[in-house]
């Protein structure tokens, strides 16, 4: 999971960005607003943690830009300002969440790991796909109640589509959401972790495809049934 954390504050953008790769995630951290627009404009990220006091633009211009152009990242202010008001305000300009300084490292994990969960329509920490579990919290995933020996990297290609399921994802998501925009290497390694993820799987499930690819798009998880039988075909065309 990819987190862009907007935050003047060093020592506080510091302690954010310890508390989130401590529970495994990964951020991104700029200390202005218009910083976080450029970001938001060329990466994907599962959310964004937004001060609302910055040396630029406000944090209330940054959300408003951040909708305006349907960009439906989930936001949570992190501020110092304990206003009802401004409270309301940044909610009902598309705010998902508002936590005030100083913060419990627990409670910010836990709303993340919430809105992450609630925007992607899952109600818990728990995905379910057929015999495939992926368990966001733990970062870890299990076939059967098997657990999956997976590398970082393969994890994060599994959590994402999973996140997304339903989407088909191009394989610059992939790095992006890997590497974030940093020392990305060529796209073809998208394949190669793909491949090894479903040699996984299928050693877990005798020869069970859930990793689909979609011809000049991408890859998505595909729609699984307990009745249904184990398909053979690895790959779907859609011309």
């Amino acid at each position: 999971m990819r987190l862009l954390v907007v935050e003047d504050d060093t020592n506080i953008a510091h302690r954010i960005e310890a508390t989130c790769v401590s529970d495994g995630l990964s951020c991104h951290v700029v200390e202005t607003g218009s910083e976080a627009l450029e970001m938001v404009k060329f990466y994907d990220y599962d959310a964004v943690i937004l001060d609302l006091i910055l040396p630029d633009i406000d944090g209330f211009e940054v959300l408003s830009r951040i909708r305006s152009v349907k960009n439906n990242t989930p936001v949570i202010v992190l501020s110092g300002i304990n206003i009802t008001e401004d409270k309301v305000k940044c909610l009902t300009m598309g705010a998902d969440d508002y936590l005030t300084k100083p913060f419990s490292k627990i409670e910010l994990l836990a709303r993340i790991y919430a809105i992450v969960r609630r925007t992607s329509g899952h109600s818990s920490s728990m995905i379910t796909i057929g015999p495939l579990s992926i368990d966001i919290k733990q970062r870890c995933a299990k076939i059967h109640g098997i657990e999956i020996s997976l590398t970082s990297k393969e994890y994060s290609i599994l959590e994402l589509l999973a996140l997304k399921k339903g989407s088909i994802l191009p394989k610059e998501s992939f790095l992006n959401h890997i590497y974030g925009g940093m020392d990305e290497p060529e796209l073809k390694i998208v394949d190669v972790f793909i491949c090894k993820l479903r040699k996984k799987i299928a050693d877990l499930t005798g020869g069970l495809n859930l990793i689909e690819t979609v011809w000049g798009r991408g890859y998505t998880l595909r729609n699984y049934t307990e009745n249904e039988e184990i398909d053979d075909i690895n790959d779907i065309r859609i011309s």
